[in-house]
């Protein structure tokens, strides 16, 4: 095989089958007006959590040494509450969830996995996870959520696995588009090589080559239009200085539009690419070479 490629089929391990794995599935979702504001207060709620718990075990940590366990941080929840009546607004298991990511968060830093969590902002994209009492219902394009969020349209563009959900994640984008997150927990199904290990290399003039001659390119043209556009946006934007004014705002939301079309047509590409005959496997190579 020639120097600089790298293996992509025939020669995946495959993790055992029978083993738990976990696939997520994102969709898009349409709520009603009513909806935003309901989800903006939830994110609000949950954001201002956040901060709040990570202040608070910051600062035990500095005074006695140890930080709040989740357990710790879930105890004062009712006081908080009581003190901050708009807090309860959101679904109670919502709020749970905020202290298990925070535990988890800080457990992946001591054991050397991740940077120190950060404390979150009303700017750019927003979620909330809730972990239990969703039911799907995808012959109605509808998920139906706990507490005051109920039934919301949704746009199942793929097949739903028939399989256990753990968490649904509701996220909204810098670009003011929603989504549901879908995570699955479901057996590991073994893939059987179908033709012998090819080689991929990444190019300068060509994205991907293999080392059977085929060439596989972006769509530069459209690519290259969006670039464009969004610098286009990008300096209209630079001109507005006053960030509290509304025309900003708008501006802002266009850019942010172009910019997650990009995006959208870089996945696309490389979802396709990961799915080529000779290339289908491991389509996560696929998606670390565009990263």
């Amino acid at each position: 095989m020639p120097f600089g490629f790298a293996t992509l089929a025939g020669r995946y391990r495959q993790p055992p089958s029978g083993l738990t794995m976990y696939r997520a599935i994102k969709v898009r979702i349409y709520p009603t007006d009513e909806q935003e504001t309901y989800l903006a207060q939830c994110f609000g709620n949950t954001r201002w959590l956040w901060n709040y718990m990570l202040n608070a075990t910051t600062v035990a940590y500095k005074e006695t040494g140890k930080g709040l366990s989740k357990a710790a941080m879930d105890k004062l929840l009712p006081g908080l509450k009581k003190e901050y009546e708009w807090l309860g607004l959101a679904y109670s298991q919502v709020l749970q969830r905020v202290t298990f990511n925070l535990s988890s968060a800080f457990v992946n830093f001591f054991e050397g996995r991740t940077k120190f969590p950060n404390f979150k902002s009303k700017h750019g994209k927003q979620s909330i996870q809730y972990p239990q009492n969703i039911k799907l219902l995808p012959e109605d394009s509808v998920i139906k959520f706990p507490g005051s969020l109920g039934l919301m349209k949704t746009g199942f563009h793929k097949t739903i696995p028939d399989a256990k959900f753990t968490t649904v994640t509701i996220a909204k984008n810098a670009d003011g588009k929603y989504y549901a997150s879908i995570l699955f927990n479901q057996e590991n199904e073994p893939v059987v090589a179908v033709r012998e290990a090819i080689g991929v290399d990444l190019g300068l003039n060509n994205f991907a080559i293999t080392s059977e001659g085929s060439k596989y390119d972006l769509p530069k043209k459209q690519l290259t239009k969006l670039e464009k556009n969004r610098k286009r946006k990008q300096k209209k934007l630079a001109k507005k200085t006053d960030k509290a004014s509304k025309n900003r705002r708008k501006a802002k939301l266009l850019v942010a539009k172009v910019s997650s079309k990009i995006a959208r047509v870089r996945e696309d590409f490389l979802h396709k690419l990961s799915r080529t005959p000779g290339i289908r496997k491991p389509s996560h190579l696929c998606r670390r070479f565009g990263s």
